[in-house]
């Protein structure tokens, strides 16, 4: 579904992604892991077309999209849950998942799809005429997932989910990236800080630092590398 060969990506003369390559399957949760600045947020980045890559090819259902425009990217069924959550904060809950389906035209299809975040995040039915801003950072990530959700999105791309959260609240959204992951065949690529439990919902993971990919196997042989206990398991 999604591959990146080779990719270099910079900001200014600063390297930040040295020829990353990643594979991923249709219906996969893959993670990507690794420590702060290691590249994590630029490879999603690239990948949605916020930064372009300097060098190197991404294909999306096999077009190339790694000089496409953002918005573009968005059509082709790519959506980018961002770190830090990125609502609208003056806008309600309501008006932030009708910013989601902004590209669609299809009325019986947003309403279905309305009440089908709502069955997910029962919050958001209770607040759906709150402002995004007023909610708890927990209530708007939930609302961040939805809003991509609202796109249709064949893949999702979710940064850094869990940060600042309880863990109570961690759990809940790693609970329902699995079930969105199952019961809609989104396929998620998913960064983020709290390895352990990234390995524990994903399929596959990569391992990444400085910029590069140093190590890629299944998440339960990952949960089991000595060298990754070690680095990002805190065991």
């Amino acid at each position: 579904m999604l591959k990146l060969k080779n990719i270099n990506t910079f900001y200014g003369n600063i390297q930040a992604l040295r020829d990353v390559s990643i594979d991923i399957s249709e219906g996969e949760i893959i993670t990507l892991i690794g420590a702060n600045g290691a590249g994590k947020t630029t490879t999603l980045m690239s990948i949605s077309g916020i930064v372009p890559p300097r060098s190197g090819e991404i294909r999306f259902m096999g077009a190339p999209i790694h000089q496409s425009r953002p918005d573009d990217i968005v059509r082709q069924g790519l959506c980018h849950v961002p770190e830090g959550r990125r609502i609208f904060p003056y806008l309600t809950v309501a008006e932030n998942l009708d910013m989601g389906a902004f590209l669609r035209n299809d009325k019986e299809g947003i309403r279905r799809d309305t009440e089908y975040i709502f069955e997910l995040f029962p919050i958001l039915a209770e607040r759906r005429n709150q402002a995004g801003g007023t909610l708890s950072g927990g209530e708007q990530q939930m609302l961040a997932i939805s809003r991509a959700l609202m796109a249709q999105p064949r893949l999702l791309l979710l940064d850094e989910p869990s940060l600042g959260l309880a863990p109570l609240v961690i759990r809940q959204i790693f609970d329902i990236i699995r079930k969105i992951n199952q019961e809609s065949n989104t396929t998620i690529f998913l960064v983020e800080q709290n390895a352990n439990l990234a390995l524990q919902v994903a399929h596959r993971g990569y391992v990444m630092e400085n910029g590069k990919i140093t190590l890629t196997d299944s998440a339960q042989a990952l949960l089991a590398n000595e060298d990754v206990k070690k680095a990002y398991l805190g065991m």
